[in-house]
């Protein structure tokens, strides 16, 4: 397994105008990290000129790239909406692909109120199977992540990503902070779905924000193993305090976690 470090990581700096897209590259040069995933929310254009000078800019650093990632909300309520979040994506595959980023992370969305439940995972359904195509064309796999709403426990993952079993250009996006409970039960059984993965220090111990557990990250290394899984674990740090500081702590524990798991 290798280590990648998320764009999100450094959102308050580069969302401040405190640092560049370039400037990223350059602190994940220095900390070591074997790839960056590159956040759609904090490129200043998309034009071909700058994705491939973005490309380029990780070449000459040593980095990979390990992934783009978008929002998304394939199950809003509103049609016409729900279609504009679909051609967001669909818009953005081809665009992964001019990075260099082997896959495009999105989110599920949450169930709306006043839809049931199989209406809402048959509206995200419908929506990674209008994109399938066009990641398959693109060559970029898009990986749909835990992120609360339909997506908050493991039962929620299976039941969207189950249809996309022998689909290979869709998978998952294991984030490992966002799951609550029995959380290294919910880990094993989305390990065989993941093809790229999100690391966080803690998860939700309770509803509140303040009450969270460490993850024991030997254990989880033990379990992606198990599964054959070689990939990437991409930091996304959200834990209080300068990232400047804690993701380089975090990646020191992570690789730690890698060699003596």
């Amino acid at each position: 397994m290798k280590l990648a470090c998320c764009a999100y990581s450094y959102r308050q700096y580069l969302t401040a105008g405190e640092m560049t897209l370039e400037g990223f590259l350059d602190t994940c040069r220095d900390l070591g990290f074997d790839g960056v995933e590159l956040t759609q929310y904090y490129f200043p254009q998309e034009t071909d000129d700058y994705l491939h000078r973005i490309k380029r800019e990780c070449f000459v650093r040593g980095l990979d790239v390990s992934g783009a990632a978008v929002g998304g909300n394939f199950a809003h309520p509103d049609a016409e909406a729900r279609a504009k979040q679909i051609a967001h994506v669909k818009d953005w595959l081809p665009k992964a692909a001019r990075l260099g980023a082997p896959v495009l992370r999105t989110f599920a969305g949450p169930q709306p109120d006043g839809v049931d439940l199989a209406t809402a995972r048959g509206w995200v359904i419908d929506g990674l199977l209008e994109c399938a195509p066009i990641a398959a064309d693109c060559g970029v796999a898009l990986a749909l992540e835990s992120h609360g709403g339909l997506t908050a426990d493991a039962d929620g993952c299976l039941a969207l990503l189950g249809p996309f079993a022998d689909e290979p250009w869709v998978g998952m996006n294991l984030d490992f902070g966002n799951f609550r409970g029995d959380v290294y039960a919910q880990y094993e059984a989305c390990a065989p779905l993941a093809i790229t993965t999100h690391v966080k220090e803690t998860f939700r111990a309770g509803q509140g924000r303040e009450d969270v557990e460490l993850i024991d990250y030997r254990r989880v290394v033990r379990t992606m193993r198990e599964v054959g899984y070689r990939g990437y674990m991409a930091i996304e740090y959200e834990s209080p305090g300068d990232p400047m500081i804690g993701v380089d702590r975090f990646a020191a524990y992570l690789r730690g976690c890698i060699e003596d798991a």
